[in-house]
């Protein structure tokens, strides 16, 4: 495999031609910044008391909810003497980055809900890993790359950096093929306007003055057309919400998080095995040696609040299938022919008739089940077949789906309860001092739908107005064979209908190259990061999609057989549409003895994707050690300001 860049051999340019390019020569010589000198990241909350650490007296806190931002909260707040208890819905911990054992012919692997790239400003994500000693968990991809289809562009290479803005885009201008591309102009008002709200991005002001607006909507006009499909598009993107979706505001923030206040490049480091075992099962083990309980498989059934705060909190523990009734939206996309459908993604159901409705999450590993003529249906991810009440009828599939009693109807919704839910192993009330809510935002808005009593009405309302991004699905397969690639492992990809990114895991992750050694074959993932259901509006229609687009990228591939494949679909990442900053919750709320933690809090500096994730489960736990008189967790950010306030 040859993983020369192809930028290797553009001409270079001097750094003041490049200045000139962008038209910023005037602006690195007024800040007087040198290159050399490496800015050190900011430091957030440290206190100035000399306070203590741990606590002297019992006190307990219960977290819902085990994906990044719960397994932090956990993690600190068990460290300084609290009683911890963690409860977790799924069987796995995680939450988006959780893993499970699948079979493909003899051997087992550990599936992901898709591959996540660890950056080198995740300060706070860092420090765990250096607390936990895992570092030799993780290995670095050294650079990545940014592909057009039909060779709009060249590629663009990204590769670690120990330079600030505007040195960052120097050094970009001058390894860049597309430079003269860019379309900037800085004598242009709406140029200027562009250049002066990327690198002058501050909270709150940038979401006062851009956040109602949508990132389709502020670039539609005389914006940098090179600057748009080079670096905004596929970067909007990867946060995992679509441009016409997207709050100009929270893109900024993106942007600067990402490269314009981010002296460490745009390189990053993947997982030496899968993220279960790399980064979720050595914090899980750091909770409990400290003491902490985590209880999997855990569904809240009621949350009581008298007099302002939480009382106490409900669950029952076992199987999905319990008695807790949920919401679920018409899905008006697959609605047809009388037929009705409700949920997306991984949480899909259809009504059977008035009373009764059928999941079709494929009991065999949650894929979406489509119907078929003869009124049965059909897994499309590995062919188990169910007859038309659910049963199975073909493997590997083992148990029926699972069917539901419809409760209530209400405008475009209904309610759905099991119609026949397992006997819980177990059923506890448990009371706390503090509670943290760290579920993703449907989690988090249904724990509110569960809220009895004194219910403060502020903050009800602030989770309702949550959003939820368009949907996300990953495709990976497995091949007989193996390629020659001439990109990183893995590859942002832009201009395709639905495929944003390839991994390459036979030679990122131990599991797949110690295969791929022994058989010579290969294993490859695309993500869509957010694509509109109204385009691929079934499981089907996604992995032909993708497998379409992969011989076009692959072409070699062509002719190779397909031993397996897995698809990941899910609607539940968190959406940032315009106009939602100023209603976002915070980590505290009105609520004194309740936080909530997750990446759709309002963060008060710069961060993104799983380092706003861990940021916000450590506030969360500051903002009760703070109530303790104890001292709280420094975190750390890159310049929370853009260095051009002009």
């Amino acid at each position: 495999m040859s993983q020369s860049s192809n930028s290797s051999s553009s001409p270079l340019i001097s750094r003041r031609t490049a200045l000139k390019l962008m038209g910023i020569g005037t602006v690195g010589a007024g800040l007087g910044y040198s290159r050399f000198a490496k800015p050190q990241p900011t430091l957030h909350q440290k206190d100035d008391l000399d306070l203590p650490f741990h606590l002297n007296q019992p006190k307990t806190v219960i977290v819902v909810g085990a994906g990044l931002a719960g397994l932090a909260c956990a993690y600190e707040l068990s460290q300084r003497g609290f009683a911890v208890t963690l409860l977790e819905k799924s069987p796995q911990l995680g939450g988006k980055i959780a893993s499970w054992k699948i079979q493909v012919g003899d051997d087992s692997f550990m599936m992901e809900h898709g591959f996540h790239g660890f950056f080198p400003q995740y300060y706070n994500l860092k420090s765990v890993v250096e607390e936990l000693n895992i570092t030799e968990n993780f290995k670095s991809l050294e650079f990545y790359s940014l592909v057009f289809r039909d060779n709009t562009y060249q590629p663009e290479v990204f590769r670690p950096s120990n330079s600030a803005f505007p040195w960052n885009i120097v050094d970009l201008a001058i390894s860049s093929p597309n430079r003269f591309r860019w379309g900037i102009n800085l004598t242009h008002i709406k140029h200027l306007q562009v250049f002066k709200a990327i690198t002058g991005f501050r909270i709150p002001k940038s979401f006062k003055n851009l956040d109602s607006l949508s990132v389709a909507d502020w670039v539609g006009t005389d914006f940098p057309q090179g600057l748009y499909d080079l670096y905004f598009l596929p970067f909007a993107k990867s946060s995992l919400n679509a441009p016409d979706v997207l709050s100009t505001g929270e893109l900024l923030q993106f942007f600067h998080f990402y490269f314009f206040g981010n002296p460490e490049g745009l390189a990053f480091n993947g997982t030496r095995d899968d993220m279960g075992t790399s980064l979720v099962q050595p914090i899980a083990r750091a909770i409990a040696r400290n003491g902490g309980k985590i209880i999997t498989q855990a569904s809240v059934s009621n949350i009581n609040c008298k007099n302002g705060q939480v009382e106490s909190l409900s669950y029952q523990q076992g199987t999905n299938q319990t008695n807790v009734p949920f919401w679920v939206d018409k899905n008006l996309l697959l609605t047809q022919d009388e037929q009705e459908y409700y949920g997306a993604g991984d949480r899909a159901f259809i009504a059977q008739n008035d009373s009764e409705a059928l999941s079709l999450s494929c009991t065999h590993q949650g894929c979406t089940v489509q119907k078929q003529a003869d009124g049965g249906f059909l897994c499309p991810c590995h062919g188990a077949r169910y007859d038309a009440q659910g049963r199975v009828v073909q493997g590997p599939a083992q148990e029926d789906l699972p069917k539901y009693a419809i409760a209530q109807r209400q405008d475009d919704k209904v309610q759905l309860v099991a119609a026949s839910p397992t006997e819980p192993e177990q059923q506890q009330t448990l009371t706390a001092d503090y509670y943290v809510i760290a579920a993703d935002v449907p989690g988090t808005q249904h724990l509110f739908n569960l809220m009895e009593g004194d219910v403060n009405p502020q903050v009800a309302q602030q989770v309702e107005k949550l959003a939820i991004a368009d949907p996300f699905a990953v495709a990976r397969f497995w091949f007989d064979r193996d390629f020659e690639w001439e990109h990183s492992n893995f590859t942002s990809l832009s201009g395709y209908d639905l495929t944003d990114s390839i991994t390459l895991y036979h030679r990122i992750q131990e599991q797949f190259i110690q295969w791929s050694k022994r058989t010579g074959f290969s294993v490859i993932e695309l993500h869509a990061y957010c694509y509109k259901e109204k385009d691929f509006p079934t499981q089907a229609d996604l992995l032909a999609t993708f497998e379409r687009e992969l011989y076009e990228i692959v072409p070699s591939l062509r002719g190779a057989t397909v031993l397996h494949q897995e698809l990941v679909n899910q609607k539940n990442f968190s959406g940032y549409p315009p106009n939602s900053y100023a209603d976002r919750p915070q980590t505290t709320t009105a609520i004194p003895n309740l936080m909530f933690a997750g990446d759709w809090v309002k963060m008060p500096f710069p961060c993104g994707l799983m380092e706003r994730a861990v940021s916000s489960g450590f506030l969360a736990a500051n903002g009760i050690v703070q109530q303790e008189g104890l001292q709280r967790r420094i975190l750390l950010s890159v310049n929370p300001e853009g260095i051009l306030k002009i």
